[in-house]
C-alpha cells in the first residue's frame, strides 16, 4: 500500500463531504476553492481506490482458489485481475514520482532547423510532422503559434503547443539536439549527409507565473509578414514582434505572423515569451540545484545531442539511454512512444533509487 495515500483519501472524502454541507454549498467562493483542491487530489486518489478494489478482488479470488471446485475459476480471475494491479501500482509509483511544481498540462515546442541547410529545415519539418501525428494518436491538442518556412520546404524554425493530460512527462525529455543521416533529395551521387536540428520543450506556465509589465518590459511593433500565407498575411500589418527588455543582457525577441490578426499574433507571441522566460527561470533553478543532479537526462539542454535518426540503416539511436530501436519509418509515422517509453522507465528507475537511498 501506500501510507501518504491513504491521508490523501482520507482529505478527498473529507471534501467530498463538505460539498454536500448546504452552508458550503451557498458560498460560491468556498465551494469553488473546495472542489478545485477536490479535483486536484482526484487525479491520483480515484487510480488508488481503484488499485485497493483490486488488492481485495485479488484477496478474494485467491482464497476462493483454495477450494478445488473454485479452483479453476478463481485461477482465470487472477489472470486477469494481477496485470490490472501491476499496471496500476506502477501508474501510481510514477504519479508519486513526479514534482508538483513540474506537473504542467501545456507546454510550447519549438524546433529549429541546425546545421545541414536546406536539408535541415527539412529534417525540421520531418520532426513537426512526428510530433503532430504522435499528439493527434494521444489525444492531445496542438496549436501552431509562428513558423518560418524553408527555401525548399520544411522549416527555419516552428514554434506550437500542445495541451493534454500528462503532455509534459511524455515530451519533456525531447529537449535537446536531434540528428538526421540520409540520402537528401538533392543529393546526385548518392552519399549521406549529416544534420541537424533542435528542440526546446517548454511548459507554458499561468500568467502569474511569469510577471512582465508591458508597460517597462517590452516594445513592439506591426509589420507586414514575409513569406507564403496569402495576399492577406503578405499585404496587411498584421505580424507582430516583440522585444523583452530590449538593449540588455536580457534582451530577448518574439515574432509571430501566422495569424490573421494583430491581436492574435501579439496574444501567441506574448505566450512564446512568457514560456521562454518561465525556461529561463528553470534554467536557474536547475543550475543552482546541480550538485544535487546525479544525471544530465531531463536537463533540456538543446545543444545536448540526444537522438540520432539514421534513414539507410532505419535506425533510431537515444544517446543518452543507449538505446536503439531498428523502427525509424514507424517512428516518424508517429509511433514516438518506443522511444519516449523507454526514457521514460529510464528515469523512474534513477527516481526509485534515488528515493530508496534517502
Amino acid at each position: 500500500m501506500f501510507p501518504v495515500l491513504e491521508t490523501q483519501l482520507t482529505r478527498y472524502r473529507d471534501l467530498e463531504q463538505q460539498l454536500y454541507d448546504p452552508v458550503i454549498a451557498s458560498d460560491p467562493a468556498k465551494a469553488g476553492a473546495i472542489s478545485k483542491e477536490r479535483g486536484a487530489l482526484a487525479k491520483i486518489v480515484e487510480p488508488y481506490i481503484e488499485y485497493k478494489n483490486l488488492c481485495t478482488a485479488i484477496a478474494d479470488a485467491e482464497a476462493m482458489a483454495a477450494d478445488p471446485d473454485l479452483k479453476a475459476m478463481a485461477d482465470e480471475e487472477l489472470a486477469d485481475l494481477r496485470p490490472k494491479r501491476d499496471a496500476l501500482h506502477a501508474k501510481i509509483e510514477d504519479q508519486l514520482l513526479i514534482d508538483p511544481s513540474e506537473d504542467f498540462s501545456n507546454l510550447i515546442v519549438e524546433i529549429r532547423a541546425g546545421t545541414g541547410g536546406d536539408e535541415a529545415a527539412l529534417f525540421a519539418g520531418n520532426l513537426y510532422e512526428m510530433y503532430t501525428r504522435y499528439v493527434r494518436e494521444k489525444g492531445w491538442k496542438l496549436e501552431e503559434l509562428a513558423f518560418s518556412p524553408g527555401e525548399a520546404g520544411g522549416f527555419k524554425e516552428i514554434t506550437f503547443s500542445v495541451s493534454g493530460d500528462d503532455v509534459y512527462q511524455f515530451l519533456r525529455y525531447e529537449s535537446g539536439g536531434h540528428r538526421v543521416q540520409r540520402v537528401p533529395a538533392t543529393e546526385t551521387q548518392g552519399r549521406i549527409h549529416t544534420s541537424a536540428a533542435t528542440v526546446a520543450v517548454m511548459p507554458e506556465p499561468e500568467e502569474a507565473q511569469v510577471v512582465i509589465n508591458e508597460a517597462a518590459d517590452i516594445e513592439w511593433e506591426r509589420m507586414r509578414a514575409g513569406g507564403a500565407g496569402g495576399q492577406h498575411v503578405n499585404k496587411t500589418e498584421s505580424a507582430v514582434r516583440i522585444w523583452y527588455k530590449k538593449g540588455t543582457p536580457d534582451e530577448m525577441e518574439v515574432k509571430c505572423q501566422d495569424g490573421r490578426s494583430q491581436g492574435k499574433n501579439y496574444e501567441q507571441a506574448m505566450r512564446i515569451l512568457r514560456s521562454r522566460l518561465f525556461e529561463r527561470q528553470q534554467e536557474k533553478l536547475h543550475r543552482e540545484r546541480s550538485d544535487m543532479r546525479k544525471s544530465l537526462i531531463g536537463t533540456g539542454d538543446r545543444n545536448a545531442r540526444i537522438r540520432t535518426y539514421n534513414y539507410p540503416q532505419n535506425r533510431c539511436t537515444d544517446h543518452r539511454i543507449e538505446f536503439t530501436a531498428y523502427r525509424l519509418d514507424s517512428i516518424m509515422a508517429g509511433d514516438l512512444e518506443q522511444m519516449v517509453q523507454p526514457m521514460r522507465d529510464h528515469v523512474r528507475k534513477e527516481k526509485l533509487a534515488a528515493n530508496s537511498a534517502k
